[in-house]
């Protein structure tokens, strides 16, 4: 094992490691990140992080600190005293899920605990924002359909939809909204008021998971194949022609099959 993946080594006390998990899939998460966990001394972990990826961690303290169905089970900024209280003398790994960076408070927490004397260092993840559609054959760009992506909470921090998916819904770009099913409704008003009643839509539910489910519409159809599939949080909303080329894939995928059937 090399000098920097040792359990407790000299050069590891006194650091915050923030990791991204990936999008659910154990598979989905880095090498770097899998090294940090097995220098771990304490692993504080996320509700959405896959249990297995802990049993990299055989020589930490596991602490859960996250929420689940609105329950948190610590506040944060009882997260951020016990990362700096446990990272005076200890390598603190942060394991969240998807990538930290991205709406997953990762910087506030480096920040908080460099200003309290800790090192910092942090190990991006797979971002569920585009693996998740990936992983369902959904491209965020697509040449002839998306020139470019947002990637939008559906929440802030004031629990209100975020302005940005108005101006989303102008444009011809794909729109990844990340915690927007609760907001589903207006998110679906703001399209149509833009005349997009007809543009394609997919909701993806613990994506990359084993439990994954999937709906598939358009901006008009798709409150009723939410309900029909009961589809809830956590999911994410993709709004945008590159829906389409999931149907469009199984069908070249379907056509050749039958070619190939004629000519034999």
């Amino acid at each position: 094992m090399s000098e920097n993946t040792k359990h407790t080594n000299a050069s590891n006390l006194g650091l915050l490691t923030v990791i991204g998990a990936g999008p659910g899939d154990p598979d989905l998460i880095t090498l770097k990140a899998i090294k940090a966990l097995q220098a771990a001394d304490v692993v504080l972990y996320d509700a959405l992080v896959n249990p297995e990826l802990l049993g990299y961690a055989e020589h930490a303290e596991l602490i859960f600190v996250g929420k689940r169905k609105g329950c948190y089970a610590y506040q944060q900024e009882q997260i951020n005293e016990l990362i700096v209280q446990r990272g005076q003398s200890q390598h603190v790994v942060r394991l969240k899920g998807g990538d930290p960076f991205i709406f997953g408070r990762g910087a506030e927490e480096m920040e908080y605990a460099a200003t309290h004397g800790l090192n910092v260092a942090m190990v991006p993840g797979i971002s569920s924002s585009v693996a998740v559609p990936a992983s369902q054959n959904i491209p965020v760009t697509k040449r002839g359909a998306a020139e470019s992506f947002w990637v939008i909470t559906g929440t802030t921090k004031e629990h209100k939809l975020s302005s940005d998916v108005a101006l989303a819904a102008k444009s011809n770009a794909t729109v990844v909204i990340l915690m927007g099913m609760s907001k589903l409704p207006a998110i679906v008003a703001l399209f149509e008021e833009e005349g997009k009643a007809d543009t394609p839509i997919a909701i993806i539910q613990n994506g990359t998971r084993e439990d994954e489910k999937i709906g598939i519409g358009t901006i008009s159809t798709i409150q009723a194949e939410v309900d029909k599939q009961q589809l809830a949080n956590p999911a994410i909303i993709i709004i945008g022609e590159v829906v389409n080329h999931r149907k469009a894939l199984s069908s070249a995928i379907e056509s050749y099959k039958q070619v190939s059937e004629v000519h034999h």
